[in-house]
């Protein structure tokens, strides 16, 4: 505090000198000015009096010298001004050569005016300067003063989440249980001597719902939540992030029992080493500076840690270790059940019409996250509103739900009728795979109608549960529904196009992880072949590293290849059996661009389409 008021005072001393000199400067310039003027005397008046040049004479007491001066108006209309001592002396002269002087009455100047009021000005002047640059200099150094400072954000409220507000966690709130009966009676623990644990490191998507849980935590233990991203950490000024690393527990600790949450901790917390420069880096020293606050010197009682990341696999090891966080939860992707319960949260406040199933919604979304299946409502209550109407309606979250996860629908592109033909057999064949085939279906909904993503149509199944683990069987079918639109076009066409690209690519990944992964060849055995980037050098991906032969890399392709064209015959096969249905199924796609999957179901058991008004 005392060098910032130093360079202030400094600062303002400066300036006035300068002031000083500017007004010593004009008083020089205007006295030179001055002097270089020749004076009018009273010898030259008296010349020019006797000599008859003089016309008028206007004597002003007290104008110019305190004594007085005289206006002396010449022949030629000039004017002059003579200074002079004594103004009765040159009343008295000049009526004694005969001319009529003009004598002003007696000017008094005011006191006021000529003492106080420069001197107020002055002072004023140098005043303003004053604060003027008290001003500038003082927000410059309180810049440069918060320039360590923490930017975690208090909220003594934490938005009022609590855990009923968490939906489709279940497990994960029983974990942070403890947690919160810690911060709402920590003599409890301590009476037994447990330790509470000090970090909790939570781990998943994005989207999962890893922030709203930890608000949870401090919204129903109702203690202070200190938020901040690990970025906010981070500057190019070696020394900075430790310095709010720990002005960040400073304030914690007098807020404490209280939650810090550090969002996106990889930012600040990867494996040293590792990035530009070595260990000497910012980042580094921001790292070594969070280490020893969690667990080193300091003492932070009371002060529990959550960090949220999707990528602990880069975290440094030092700070995943007991005492630092000492608990790890990993939040996945809610289930079924759990995607039912969190679109119940998210349309508490909206209305929803009578047709509406969130069960059946929460199975045709598998894989969506907390935060998808949010957007998912939001979209649905936008295209409520955007079309007037009071009640969202079953078919507003289907459309939702495909311009979220395929795209939005290109009902106004023109197709031409053969293009619309073969993907309606594309789609058929997928389709018929889902329906035949015990563990990738049902069919929910298929369409010819373009979408936003580039495809030409889609295939919506329908899984009636969510599945944990991948068996052999069903990978092997999902290989066998992905050739099914290919193998259609060549049934129908005696031709093939390039709309099966993606599906090719999509089963020979598929493929490749049952050999490489999950070890489900019996000619490569159950060994991990798996390309891994597990080498990182100066904070950059080397890319994969070849960790097999090349003759095991043969072996692998063709095992690959096997897998694929066997899954491509058993597809044929079925196809085949149930042309029919495939047939039937594209005239009534052709005619009706889209089906929902009671109508498909229903071909299989008349053998038939019957053809109906559109």
């Amino acid at each position: 505090m005392n060098t910032k008021n130093e360079r202030a005072g400094n600062r303002l001393f400066l300036w006035l000198i300068i002031f000083f000199f500017l007004i010593m400067f004009f008083q020089i310039f205007r006295t030179t000015v001055s002097m270089q003027t020749v004076p009018y005397t009273f010898a030259a008046f008296q010349e020019d009096i006797n000599a008859g040049r003089v016309t008028g004479v206007e004597i002003m007491p007290n104008k110019e010298t305190p004594t007085g001066s005289v206006r002396v108006t010449f022949s030629d209309e000039t004017v002059r001004t003579l200074n002079v001592t004594d103004v009765t002396e040159i009343e008295q002269f000049t009526r004694q050569k005969g001319l009529d002087p003009v004598v002003d009455e007696v000017r008094r100047e005011s006191w006021f005016l000529t003492t106080i009021v420069p001197v107020l000005l002055v002072a004023a002047i140098c005043l303003f300067f004053f604060f003027f640059m008290n001003t500038q200099a003082g927000g410059a150094n309180a810049k440069m003063m918060d320039f360590g400072k923490s930017r975690a954000k208090l909220n003594k409220q934490a938005d009022k989440v609590t855990l009923k507000d968490v939906a489709g966690l279940d497990e994960e709130k029983q974990d942070l249980d403890e947690l919160i009966d810690f911060l709402k009676d920590p003599a409890k623990y301590t009476a037994v001597g447990a330790r509470i644990p000090k970090g909790v490191l939570l781990e998943g998507a994005p989207g999962t719902g890893k922030t709203l849980l930890a608000k949870a935590v401090a919204g129903e233990a109702n203690v202070p939540f200190f938020s901040i991203s690990g970025s906010d950490f981070v500057e190019m000024f070696v020394g900075v992030g430790a310095s709010r690393v720990r002005d960040m527990f400073e304030e914690a600790k007098k807020n404490a029992p209280c939650i810090v949450f550090i969002d996106e901790i990889d930012a600040v917390a990867r494996r040293r080493g590792t990035g530009l420069g070595g260990g000497h880096d910012e980042r580094e020293q921001t790292l070594n500076q969070l280490l020893v606050e969690m667990d080193g010197f300091g003492v932070n009682e009371g002060i529990i840690v959550m960090a949220a990341t999707n990528r602990v696999d880069i975290l440094d090891p030092a700070i995943l270790r007991p005492g630092r966080f000492d608990r790890k939860i990993s939040v996945a992707p809610p289930d079924v059940k759990g995607r039912e319960e969190i679109l119940k949260v998210h349309s508490r406040n909206k209305p929803l019409g009578d047709d509406v199933d969130l069960k059946k919604v929460a199975q045709t979304s598998a894989g969506f996250t907390g935060a998808d299946l949010e957007n998912l409502m939001n979209e649905s209550a936008i295209k409520t509103a955007r079309e007037g109407r009071k009640f969202i309606t079953q078919a507003d979250i289907d459309t939702s739900m495909i311009k979220i996860g395929i795209g939005t629908e290109k009902k106004s592109r023109i197709i031409s009728d053969k293009e619309k033909r073969i993907t309606a057999y594309h789609e058929a064949g997928h389709a018929i795979l889902f329906h035949v085939l015990p563990d990738v279906g049902p069919v929910h909904t298929i369409s010819v109608i373009p979408t936003g993503m580039g495809a030409a149509g889609y295939t919506m199944p329908l899984p009636a549960k969510d599945e944990m683990f991948l068996t052999r069987g069903k990978m092997l079918q999902e290989i066998m529904v992905s050739l099914g639109g290919r193998i259609a076009e060549e049934l129908v066409f005696d031709d093939v196009t390039t709309g099966a690209s993606s599906d090719i690519q999509k089963a020979t990944a598929e493929a490749r992880k049952m050999v490489t992964r999950y070890g489900f060849s019996s000619n490569i055995g159950t060994i991990n072949y798996e390309e891994q980037a597990d080498d990182v050098f100066l904070g950059y991906d080397l890319g994969h590293a070849n960790k097999h032969s090349e003759l095991i890399a043969g072996e692998i392709d063709r095992e690959v290849k096997a897998i694929i064209d066997s899954c491509y015959q058993d597809a044929k096969k079925i196809i085949e059996q149930h042309i029919d249905v495939l047939h039937s199924a594209a005239q009534l796609l052709i005619s009706r661009e889209k089906l929902t999957g009671e109508e498909f179901e229903a071909l299989f058991d008349t053998g038939a389409a019957e053809e109906t008004e559109a």
